[in-house]
């Protein structure tokens, strides 16, 4: 690419150096220079530019799993970070908790396409066209759902793996095929497991766990 002239902010996002918001903080405290002279908001950059952030110590970013119980609203149990999407307050299992703000768009735009798996629980003795038609996308409201992939466990018990995350999607999906669901559970995020994991504990992601995680999201610790 040549010839090429960004903001600032989405320069410093880009280089994964921090989130756009972040990127604007930095140039008000006067720590962004570009080609030795101090950036303003709105100043943009072009290829041939040599941008400094200076006086800032690298953050320690954190990554941790939470097994998020029924009966509770999504949120954090520790101070400082925040959960990468949202569980109902019927569901429970999986959530990724960070204080991470580069992985925000990453993980939750809906361009990219990451997997989650639930096990699922329903009412009623699943119907004999159930997963091929939950495998083919379903329409809820107006909008049909990707395809996704479908394992039957037994006669009301399915697995199921996502690559997208509408507002109670498989709660929806369910019922557009005439099946409640009586239990959801969030097993896996990606590459992240919940395992044993109790509920309502937390514990960190770290290693080649954690390396794999970022890599799949262009990033890096």
């Amino acid at each position: 690419m040549t010839n090429y002239s960004i903001r600032i902010n989405k320069y410093l996002a880009d280089k994964k150096i921090s989130t756009r918001r972040g990127a604007d903080e930095l140039v008000k405290e006067k720590k962004v220079f570009i080609n030795g002279k101090l950036a303003v908001l709105g100043s943009k950059v072009s290829e041939k530019d040599i941008v400094e952030v200076r006086g800032v110590k690298q953050k320690e970013y954190l990554y941790f799993t939470y097994n998020k119980p029924i009966g509770i609203e999504t949120n954090s149990p520790r101070e400082g970070l925040f959960p990468l999407g949202r569980l109902d307050k019927n569901s429970h299992g999986l959530l990724i908790l960070t204080n991470d703000g580069r992985v925000t768009d990453q993980f939750l735009n809906p361009k990219y396409f990451h997997e989650k798996e639930y096990l699922v629980k329903t009412k009623e003795k699943l119907r004999s066209s159930f997963k091929t038609k939950m495998e083919a996308g379903v329409n809820i409201e107006g909008y049909v759902t990707k395809k996704c992939t479908i394992k039957i466990l037994n006669e009301n018990t399915f697995r199921i793996i996502l690559t997208e995350g509408k507002k109670h999607q498989i709660r929806r999906m369910c019922a557009n095929l005439f099946q409640e669901v009586a239990d959801l559970k969030r097993e896996r995020i990606m590459n992240i497991k919940l395992g044993n994991l109790k509920p309502n504990a937390v514990r960190e992601i770290k290693g080649e766990e954690l390396a794999i995680f970022l890599k799949s999201l262009n990033l890096t610790k």
